[in-house]
């Protein structure tokens, strides 16, 4: 597995790959998990050259959250890649990717302002930044992103249609542990009572689906009621609990019923002690 830091060296390097192969790259902060890992097992299944990219991200962290004690375990992360057989590991310091001088950023507009946006201010104008350099600088055919941030895949999706990048932007089920919780990074600062809460919000996320399927004509605001005490009776501190429809989740209406929704999804963030989890899950029922 070739190792590179240069942002120059690297758009170099899969230029010169791409006159005979595709590319297919996975962004990451680190602190790689097995979800990471099944976006780089399906990286290897659509393209004939992985690049993964570990860079924690300053841009998308305000100033009260937790860029600086970010899980960090550099090493552990390059075992398991090289176990993965990818190409290339592009993991740039922040003086790389933004050098004395750097000014541009994206905008990503009103999508990024609601649900997680609503609470980390210009958090998906950083993202959008960082994915579209490193777009930029991989060249990538595709790139592979998980579900549970499914507010970021959409403002990925978006952004690709937006700049017209001829990049294909590949979803991936959320990868769940046994306990069915969202493996995420800062499942790590759980303790086994915070675990035991968090379990709870798979539960709720189900629920959710059985009730749009058995009831679909109850309203919005109907179902949100119903689930909320089941959060906050497991201690979780809900930061909100909200349902959206279209394609650029668009708040739904409180008193619309499920069965008028237009692709209905469900979004959660909660708290487990200090750590911060989110989670999502369609509602929108086959029929």
């Amino acid at each position: 597995m070739l190792i590179l830091n240069s942002p120059e060296v690297t758009q170099e390097t899969c230029l010169r790959w791409k006159r005979e192969a595709t590319l297919a790259f996975v962004p990451t902060m680190g602190c790689l998990h097995e979800g990471h890992l099944a976006l780089v097992k399906k990286a290897k299944e659509l393209a004939s050259r992985v690049v993964v990219s570990i860079f924690v991200n300053p841009l998308q962290f305000a100033p009260h959250e937790d860029f600086e004690k970010y899980p960090r375990v550099f090493n552990e992360d390059c075992e398991k890649l090289k176990s993965l057989d990818v190409d290339l590991l592009f993991h740039p310091t922040v003086n790389d990717l933004y050098p004395e001088g750097f000014s541009s950023k994206v905008s990503v507009g009103d999508i990024g302002n609601r649900l997680c946006g609503a609470f980390r201010p210009n958090h998906f104008d950083g993202v959008a930044t960082v994915v579209l350099k490193l777009f930029e600088i991989t060249s990538c055919d595709f790139a592979i992103f998980g579900e549970k941030d499914y507010q970021q895949l959409t403002i990925i999706q978006q952004l690709t249609r937006d700049f017209n990048l001829p990049v294909c932007v590949v979803p991936h089920p959320t990868i769940r542990a046994e306990d069915d919780v969202a493996l995420s990074s800062r499942n790590l600062y759980l303790s086994n009572l915070e675990r035991v809460a968090a379990r709870q919000i798979p539960r709720v996320l189900n629920l959710s689906r059985q009730e749009a399927f058995n009831d679909p004509a109850q309203t919005v605001e109907q179902l949100l009621v119903k689930l909320r005490p089941l959060l906050t009776e497991q201690g979780l501190k809900v930061q909100y609990l909200e349902i959206t429809q279209t394609r650029q989740l668009t708040p739904a209406d409180p008193l619309a019923s499920l069965k008028t929704l237009i692709l209905p999804h469900l979004f959660l963030a909660v708290y487990a002690g200090s750590t911060r989890l989110i989670d999502n899950i369609s509602l929108s029922i086959e029929r």
